[in-house]
Formats: structure tokens, sequence, C-alpha cells
């Protein structure tokens, strides 16, 4: 096995992690499979790009610019809920009808970034770094950067879950709600910090793919299976096994390149979420569903 393969494996985890837990976090707390969600990083690698290829200064630092559009990945995901979800919700929507609807905005996501932004593939103005030399392995950069984004994002994630009033009201949420609503938690307050909390992962693992890779207006419809594998794998709304099955596809797609080809390798996602829902439904670790 190609250590080369794995290093590589564990960058593109990271990535789909950051997804994979706003994704589970949604349908752990809101029961909302959304289709939407690998768009949502597009709408944050773009915002991020834009902004990176600009003349203003200050803003086209691409530090800034993935800020700013952590900001606004947060900010179409909190107007989705404000126009869709919200509503959805008050009129008791079916679980079909949900999904139904987050494909369709999926769609309206890429083609808006196809209007405006072209269907070219772009690439993030960078300093040009030199790979580092681990016992011979050559090591991306910046695929230390995203692996380095990840642990901080998912330490501080856990920390809000654990030891935030926010994050106990979710996990109560996620766990019943209708009990969460006796006992005082204000829902609609949580369900606006789970969007803001999740589109703020997926917003970051976009912009961190743009970092190693080039960024295309069709990239959320490749990521959205690794994603949904990962969450299937981990255990459908629980968050730590999200990022524990987001490793797992990662690098099981980057070491199977070799077997079946570069263009073949999301069936490799496609085939372990089967595999798991076949001899393992509720996955790896316990989720909510």
């Amino acid at each position: 096995m190609d250590p080369q393969l794995i290093v590589n494996g564990i960058a593109l985890g990271s990535i789909i992690a950051l997804g994979a837990v706003g994704l589970t976090l949604t349908y752990g707390i809101l029961r909302l499979s959304n289709f939407a969600h690998g768009d949502y990083m597009t709408v944050g690698a773009f915002i991020a790009w834009m902004l990176n290829m600009s003349k203003i200064p200050v803003l086209n630092n691409i530090w800034v610019s993935m800020i700013v559009g952590i900001f606004g990945t947060v900010g179409v995901a909190l107007l989705a809920e404000a126009l869709l979800w919200k509503r959805m919700r008050r009129v008791r929507a079916t679980a079909t009808t949900l999904v139904i609807i987050s494909i369709g905005l999926a769609l309206f996501l890429r083609n808006g970034i196809l209007l405006f932004f072209g269907g070219d593939a772009k690439r993030y103005n960078l300093p040009v770094s030199e790979a580092i030399d681990l016992f011979g392995i050559k090591i991306k950069f910046y695929n230390l950067v995203v692996l380095g984004l990840a642990v901080v994002a998912i330490a501080g994630l856990h920390f809000l879950l654990q030891n935030t009033k926010i994050g106990k009201a979710m996990r109560a949420v996620a766990d019943d709600i209708d009990l969460a609503r006796v006992t005082g938690i204000n829902v609609e307050e949580v369900v606006l910090w789970t969007w803001i909390i999740a589109a703020s992962l997926t917003g970051l693992g976009g912009q961190m793919y743009g970092l190693v890779a080039n960024v295309r207006p069709d990239m959320g419809w490749f990521l959205i299976m690794p994603m949904f594998a990962a969450v299937t794998l981990g255990g459908i709304g629980n968050p730590y096994g999200a990022i524990a099955g987001a490793f797992i596809i990662g690098i099981a797609q980057e070491v199977s390149v070799p077997l079946v080809g570069s263009q073949y390798k999301l069936a490799i996602a496609l085939i372990l979420m089967v595999l798991t829902l076949l001899f393992r439904p509720q996955g790896l670790f316990k989720g909510t569903a």
C-alpha cells in the first residue's frame, strides 16, 4: 500500500469530514437529508475564490477571503432556512418532500454559480510552497494546512457540543425534540445555531478543497456522495461517527486509485455506503436513526 496515497486520503478525509459533520447535524436535529449540502461547499469555495482574485486590498488575502466566504455560506444557509425550511416545518412536510426541495435547491445553487462564474475550473491564488519530505513521503504543504484546519474545526465543534449551553441544547433536541420543548429549550434558536455551525463547517470544507484542488461549479455534486457515505458509515446523526467515517471513505477512495482508476473512486464511497446499509444499518457508531 502506497503511503503517499494514505496521506492524500487523510487530506481528502479532512475535507469530507467537515461537510459530513454539517450534514449529520442537520439530519440529527432537523431530520433533514439535505442534498444541497455539497453545493453549500461550492458556495463557500467560490466566494473565497472571487475575493481572493479581486484587487481589493486585504480581502484578496486567502485567509481573509476564506473567513468572508464562511460568513457568505452561513448567509445562504440562513436565507434558505427563512424561505424554505421554516415554512416546511410549519406545514409538517414529509421527508420525501424535504428531499425533493433540497435537490431543487442544489440545482438552483449549482446553476446560479454556473451563471455568474462560468463552467471553468478555478484555482486560488496561493503562495508557492515546497512539499515537505517526511520519512521519504512527499507531503504537500497545503495538505498539512487542510489537516490542521480540520483538527482545529473539529476540536472547536467538540468543545461547543460538550461545554456550551447551545451545544447541550442541540444534543437535547437531537435526542427528543418534544421533550426539549417541554423543558423550555428554544427549539427555533437551536435550529438557527445548527444552520450557522453546519454552514460554517461546510463552507470551510469547500475552501479547504480549493487549497488542494481546482474548484468547479459541480464540485458539490461529486462531494455529496462521499459525505452521505461517511454519515451512513459513522451512524446517521452522530457527528463523531461522521468524522471517523469521512477519514475511512477518504483513505479508501485514494488507496483504490491504482486498482480502479481515479474516475471510478467515487464508486468506492457508494459501495461502502451500500455495504453499511446491508450489514450494519446503524453504522459503526450509534446514531439517531
